[in-house]
């Protein structure tokens, strides 16, 4: 009897030492368990006029969610990225100048100014290398590019957390877009990129006016239209339907200055690289002025004057930039075209930034 009693405390402390293993494990996996994020997909919706497949212009490991576009909006408007808490993304690239500024040079830190036009960041889903050089090889990459330019933002990367760290209201918005509360420079960088990439520019008149519209555009804006596509083959660098190739061309600007800015040439070390800049969107052109990399065509009747006349002879001269020998008629037809590319959809209000 006292054996078989043996065996039954040795059965039940086994069981016990098995539950309670399990207890542990259990505890243990919970403990490892990956926090979880909002993971709700963003509506994106294109307008009409741009290409609907989404996917494969959106990173794998940066999908769009909602809570990651409203974080990313929050911190495109929020100047405590900056070193002194004065310069916000949205000082170069604001809503109401079509998502540039306005003004040939934008002011930063302290009031500098950048010796580059702040280009328009709208469409940029369709987008892979950034800034007027390509430096940047994604959106990701350029959204910390300002934060520790010594003439923008004038910040580094952990005096921006810094900042960030201190603003409690933050928290619970970097947890529900990656899970946890840690604020670190690669999620302000994803979530940067998710706000920007859900600027989508379309619906123009010119839009519509391909689908079927006839009166959408003026007779003007029409044959402005054949001028882009023939005489002025305007569209072998601005092609729809973003009306950029997305790649750098040399059309002379600044290249006959003493010290000219060698454009791509600055990344790439390459020779025919010199002064060539990446082609800008035509799209929401009567709302980012000045133009050209540098700001220096006032107006878009100069810029037309400049390709009418072959850009600016230098040795890296673009091949395809040669005197067009336009009409005034035709001249002014084309800009009537291009102002049909502009598009007033996209809403921005200012969010209301965490505390």
């Amino acid at each position: 009897m006292d054996r078989n009693l043996s065996k039954s405390t040795h059965s039940l402390i086994a069981l016990a030492v098995l539950v309670g293993v399990v207890i542990l494990m259990m505890v243990a996996c919970q403990k490892e368990a990956p926090p979880t994020a909002d993971l709700t997909p963003y509506p994106l919706q294109a307008p009409r006029g741009l290409d609907a497949d989404f996917a494969k212009w959106i990173p794998a490991d940066n999908p769009l969610t909602v809570a990651k576009v409203e974080l990313g909006k929050k911190l495109y408007f929020d100047p405590r990225l900056s070193v002194d808490g004065t310069v916000s993304c949205a000082t170069c690239h604001n809503p109401t100048f079509g998502f540039s500024n306005g003004v040939q040079f934008s002011a930063g830190h302290k009031g500098q100014l950048g010796d580059r036009n702040s280009p328009t960041v709208i469409n940029r889903l369709y987008s892979t290398v950034q800034f007027w050089d390509g430096r940047a090889a994604s959106l990701e990459e350029q959204a910390l590019g300002p934060v520790q330019n010594p003439v923008e933002m004038a910040n580094t990367l952990d005096g921006m957390i810094a900042n960030l760290d201190k603003i409690s209201g933050y928290k619970p918005e970097f947890k529900r877009a990656f899970g946890t509360e840690e604020i670190t420079p690669d999620r302000v960088a994803k979530a940067l990129a998710s706000f920007e990439r859900t600027l989508l520019s379309a619906n123009s008149p010119f839009d519509r006016f391909q689908e079927g519209e006839t009166e959408a555009i003026s007779e003007s804006a029409k044959r402005g239209f054949m001028v882009f596509m023939g005489k002025g083959a305007c569209n072998e660098c601005h092609p729809a339907p973003l009306f950029t190739d997305e790649q750098f061309h040399n059309i002379g600007v600044g290249m006959d200055r003493e010290n000219p800015d060698l454009g791509r040439f600055k990344v790439t070390n390459e020779e025919k690289d010199k002064g060539a800049f990446k082609t800008p969107t035509l799209r929401d052109i009567t709302e980012t002025y000045p133009y050209l990399h540098d700001g220096s065509g006032k107006t878009l009747q100069e810029v037309v004057e400049l390709y009418d006349r072959g850009g600016t002879p230098n040795p890296w001269l673009d091949a395809k930039i040669k005197p067009l020998k336009l009409t005034k008629q035709e001249k002014a037809d084309l800009v009537e075209f291009l102002k049909t590319l502009t598009c007033t959809s996209i809403k921005i209000e200012e969010p209301v930034l965490p505390q």
